[in-house]
């Protein structure tokens, strides 16, 4: 089995660093997708425990300290490229792990910013020789479906994905449940976090869930999203 958990760790993960990694690693992952992940002391602390953890193959921007980016590590060896080019004001936000059979994209896209991410990932799935999995936090959603509101941007880029033959893994196998793994402080729920995967991987897709519990106990304010194959 592949199990893939992206994340959004909060501003790197601070004082939850420990717990942070204790829960990751007791889920046995075969690949982590770290968003808000910060190129600082926390970041390597973070990075040094996961390599105890048996996470050999790590890959990150070299990023300035203070900006949140993006962490990928894996049991298994994976080849990398840092996509820079994606948006000159965003070279941050898109890490690519390429394994033999698919390529998995993690990312961390802007929240209600003007960029050039989504449209860059259209054209990445348009020139594609192989699988895509993109996962991450999108800062985005399906308006009307993935908040009760219609104040995300970008819905229209999650389409064009869909159209591409690109298709979100929870609502494949959970149709239009309500559920959020992201919480305003009103209570208002919001699904940033998303896993969208190519058709050609779905017949070997088993489960895409999220892990509440973790934003529950507060090691993050995200909910970490799970995906299996095998």
């Amino acid at each position: 089995m592949f199990k893939l958990i992206s994340w959004n760790i909060q501003q790197g993960g601070g004082s939850r660093i420990a717990q942070i990694v204790r829960a990751l690693s007791n889920e046995n992952a075969t690949c982590l997708v770290l968003s808000e992940f910060k190129n600082n002391a926390s970041g390597l602390k973070i990075r040094s425990l996961l390599l105890q953890a048996g996470y050999k193959i790590q890959m990150t921007h070299a990023a300035t300290s203070t900006l949140n980016s993006v962490l990928i590590a894996s049991l298994l060896p994976a080849d990398t490229k840092l996509h820079i080019q994606s948006d000159i004001n965003f070279p941050n936000a898109i890490i690519e792990a390429i394994y033999p059979a698919f390529s998995i994209y993690g990312v961390y896209l802007p929240h209600k910013k003007k960029h050039k991410l989504f449209p860059y990932l259209v054209d990445q799935l348009k020139k594609a020789d192989r699988p895509i999995i993109i996962a991450g936090d999108y800062n985005s959603g399906i308006n009307g479906l993935d908040q009760k509101g219609d104040s995300f941007w970008y819905s229209e880029y999650l389409k064009k994905m869909e159209a591409l033959h690109c298709h979100d893994a929870f609502r494949k196998l959970h149709g239009n449940v309500k559920e959020y793994s992201w919480y305003s402080h009103q209570g208002n729920g919001y699904r940033y976090d998303h896993t969208y995967c190519s058709a050609d991987l779905f017949p070997i897709i088993k489960k895409c869930y999220y892990l509440h519990e973790w934003r529950e106990k507060k090691l993050s304010d995200h909910s970490p999203m799970v995906l299996e194959m095998g």
